[in-house]
């Protein structure tokens, strides 16, 4: 094949043409190889510039997936909060009943104890209350038959009572009751009263509804005298 400006040279064993220059020849082997070596740079360059950017391109997928992953996993621990928080307040709301009741049998065998090493347990509130009276009232202090001694001679050994209430026993009286009655009412000082009204006090602020008397009937029980053997 003949050559062709320079870019081709003569087969090997070919017979040269007529006036062919070998010192354009060899100009024309160094230009091809200057060529074929920044055509060899270039590539490298190329290869090296696409290379590099799918390792940019991989690197901000694995950024977005894991943006992406930690989102997802802030979005689950939100979900499990609030899930939990939902979960703890229909708990509470349905042992709140009974953990009042519980405390206040708890609180009734307290003082039941409290009862037992000092039946005058109640005096304080007893005196409080003859202290709302007016003088000119006639005044009843009703407490259990077997109390009837001791509160007679602790109401007569008061000091500073302007009011004086008769002391009588009451037949269905227990452990812990007592009430003092006027000819205008009554009210009831005892143990299992103030109980009670612990209880409704606690639900009508909670704004529940109270399943029944478990806590009182549990208060009456632990008021009633032990025996022991």
């Amino acid at each position: 094949m003949p050559a062709w400006n320079g870019w081709a040279e003569p087969a090997a064993g070919a017979p040269e043409e007529p006036g062919y220059d070998h010192g354009k020849g060899a100009v024309a082997a160094g230009m091809r190889a200057e060529f074929e070596k920044r055509l060899a740079e270039e590539t490298r360059k190329s290869f090296e510039a696409g290379r590099e950017r799918g390792r940019q391109a991989e690197r901000e997928a694995q950024a977005a997936a894991q943006k992406a992953a930690e989102e997802r996993r802030t979005r689950q621990a939100a979900e499990l909060i609030e899930s939990f928080a939902q979960e703890r307040d229909r708990y509470l709301q349905a042992v709140e009943q009974e953990v009042v009741e519980l405390a206040l049998a708890v609180a009734a065998r307290i003082l039941r104890r409290e009862a037992q090493m000092d039946p005058l347990l109640l005096t304080g509130a007893v005196r409080v209350a003859l202290g709302q009276l007016s003088g000119s009232t006639q005044v009843r202090l009703r407490v259990p038959p077997a109390e009837l001694d001791l509160w007679t001679e602790c109401i007569a050994l008061l000091p500073n009572l302007a009011l004086k209430p008769t002391v009588v026993g009451g037949e269905e009286m227990r452990l812990g009751d007592c009430v003092i009655e006027t000819d205008l009412g009554s009210v009831d000082l005892g143990i299992r009263a103030q109980l009670g009204e612990i209880e409704r006090g606690f639900f009508d602020r909670a704004g529940g509804r109270r399943a029944g008397p478990a806590a009182l009937q549990d208060a009456a029980r632990s008021t009633r005298p032990e025996t022991r053997p």
